[in-house]
């Protein structure tokens, strides 16, 4: 009986809430294009940086040319990451 009585106040606290929300006028910022393209370069360079070490490390172990297949292929994959984040900056940002 308790829980009826809650489930009626919170429905009617949301119903205010969304009404105070609309009298407001209800206006929302839309995401900017240039925010989309900051977290797309933040992920390419973890990915470069994360990938790259894992896959090195994997290539040393495999071969046993510790240091050099970590030094390379991360060297690789942050030249990879740097083009593509190049080409993002060419996007125009709206």
């Amino acid at each position: 009986m308790a829980d009826d009585r809650q489930t009626d106040d919170l429905d009617a606290r949301i119903a205010s809430a969304k009404a105070a929300g609309q009298s407001r006028g209800g206006v929302s910022v839309p995401q900017a294009k240039g925010y989309g393209q900051g977290s797309k370069v933040l992920a390419l360079l973890l990915g470069a940086l994360f990938g790259g070490g894992v896959m090195g490390w994997a290539i040393d172990q495999w071969l046993g040319t510790s240091p050099w297949g970590l030094l390379i292929v991360l060297t690789l994959a942050i030249v990879g990451a740097f083009l593509n984040i190049m080409k993002i900056s060419k996007e125009r940002a709206e």
